[in-house]
């Protein structure tokens, strides 16, 4: 398959030019990581001594036979001043000089369109912010800084992603990722650091998109979906001159008719986001090992593809979040996921949220749960605040030490009383209230034959009770278990929604 993409494998084999350059995430503007070493990287001409100055730091190494250089260094002290990284080679003529340069957190923000969305649709059709036009004109952070990586797909891991370090300004602030944009000032209002996010997301991706082959290959359950994908890189035949300029002609007169284009006949694997590894190699692999704290994933949809698909998620999830940690040689950096909010669509059932509900079975992960805010027939809720907000309290709770609640009630144990079932919840958060007032909806009560119905349930004192008068001896319960639970409304007295659970779960594998 390599003969097919020879330029891929030369990116990574030989520097573009003798002079010394910089690897992508290092831009003006940027933020880097406090209290770890960072490393710094590039090329440079075979054996060419690099020096990198920043902060009183001056270290030096030597290119080696491939052209590529890293120097760490030395843990930093956050700081918001404006400050020069200066990097110069021994064999080229004028250095490199990055300015704006601040210290202070740097999160990842990937996975697919609901991470890509935008503050403003007039960047993306999909996308715009909740109260668009306020929300622009007030983000004059300039502690928060962002790096969009441009979108790439790839065969073979590549050295450089497109992409530099933006001021968040009501004029840079449109193109920045909602999400990442929330959390961030969510985040640096508590921190009184500077926060920087690394976008790196593609929509409609899958989870076996963004990991590495290697990793794939060595696990039993992956390793299908990367021989899949191979055998249809070496099936694919570019089409001809003649098909090409067909296609484009086609295409205009769609356009020019009021139509939708028909499909490409013939499309290349590679450029597909849903085949294992292009996303990795085209967008992450660039950035590694750029210090970061931790990383922010928003994607779910796209796996589902029937039973095979979902029953496989866990997996898919746990190892990119392990392989992830690995490359990055940071330990097990947190991980926090947002759920898939509700919708009337196959991609968002209760049963891929319990799945991604497993990535809580990791170290240091957590999970923003948005089956609140979804919206009945759009896969791109607007509503981004919460979700930057409840990610952001995760972190500011286990990542920074704050005090306060990050999760809403969790299912922890149930016991059966009679006709009624007591449920019992972790993350109480000063008291579980019933959103609006009125009854608790979109809880249900099963018989020993297993068939749900719906069923009232109360809330009592740190519990609530669940019965249904026709299921004398219930057995199981469950709660906003339907596609799109609009107006569940089992929250804590922190504002934080419950998370959807049944009490027969079957267990998933990691």
């Amino acid at each position: 398959m390599s003969n097919k993409y020879p330029f891929a494998a030369l990116l990574l084999a030989t520097p573009l030019v003798a002079a010394v350059q910089l690897a992508s995430p290092f831009t003006s503007h940027m933020v880097l990581q406090r209290e770890m070493k960072v490393p710094v990287w590039g090329t440079a001409e075979a054996g060419e001594k690099v020096t990198v100055e920043f902060a009183g730091q001056k270290k030096s190494a030597s290119a080696g036979a491939d052209g590529r250089w890293r120097i760490d260094l030395a843990p930093l002290t956050a700081s918001a001043e404006s400050r020069a990284l200066l990097v110069t080679g021994s064999k080229t003529a004028a250095p490199l000089e990055l300015d704006d340069v601040l210290v202070g957190e740097v999160w990842v923000g990937s996975g697919q369109s609901n991470m890509d969305f935008s503050v403003s649709v007039k960047v993306k059709y999909f996308a715009g912010i909740t109260n668009e036009e306020q929300e622009i004109a007030t983000a004059n952070y300039p502690l928060i800084r962002m790096f969009t990586g441009g979108a790439s797909k790839t065969y073979e891991p590549q050295a450089r992603v497109a992409g530099e370090w933006k001021v968040c300004s009501p004029a840079t602030v449109p193109a920045f990722s909602a999400v990442g944009y929330i959390f961030a000032r969510d985040l640096q209002k508590e921190i009184k650091v500077p926060v920087g996010i690394v976008t790196l997301a593609f929509g409609a991706s899958t989870a076996e998109a963004w990991i590495r082959r290697e990793a794939m290959i060595a696990d039993p359950k992956l390793k299908p979906l990367v021989e899949g994908f191979d055998a249809k890189v070496k099936a694919y035949v570019p089409p001809t001159a003649d098909e090409e300029k067909q296609w484009q002609e086609t295409v205009a007169k769609a356009k020019a008719d009021g139509k939708r284009a028909p499909r490409r006949g013939k499309s290349d694997p590679v450029q597909d986001q849903h085949n294992a590894t292009v996303l990795f190699n085209g967008m992450v692999a660039p950035v590694i090992p750029f210090a970061i704290r931790g990383v922010i994933w928003y994607q779910g949809e796209s796996i589902v593809g029937g039973d095979a698909g979902r029953l496989l998620y866990p997996h898919a999830q746990a190892t990119l979040i392990k392989d992830w940690r690995t490359l990055w040689e940071q330990g097990d950096f947190p991980f926090y996921i947002v759920q898939l909010a509700g919708q009337y669509a196959a991609s968002n059932s209760p049963e891929v949220r319990e799945a991604q509900a497993t990535v809580l079975g990791l170290k240091n992960t957590g999970m923003a749960v948005t089956t609140d805010i979804g919206e009945a027939k759009n896969v791109h809720p607007h509503n981004k605040q919460d979700v930057g907000d409840r990610l952001a309290r995760i972190a500011r709770a286990n990542v920074y030490g704050e005090k306060l609640e990050f999760s809403g009630p969790q299912f922890s144990a149930m016991k059966i009383e009679r006709s009624s079932i007591r449920v019992s919840f972790s993350h109480l958060g000063g008291g579980l209230v019933a959103k609006g007032g009125g009854p608790l909806k979109w809880f249900e009560v099963a018989g020993a034959d297993g068939k749900y119905v719906s069923a009232d349930a109360t809330i009592d004192g740190d519990t609530v009770v669940v019965r249904n008068v026709s299921v004398a001896a219930p057995v199981a319960v469950r709660y906003a278990w339907v596609n799109f639970p609009d107006g569940c409304n089992l929250f804590n007295a922190a504002g934080l929604p419950g998370a959807q659970f049944r009490s027969d779960a079957p267990k998933l594998e990691l």
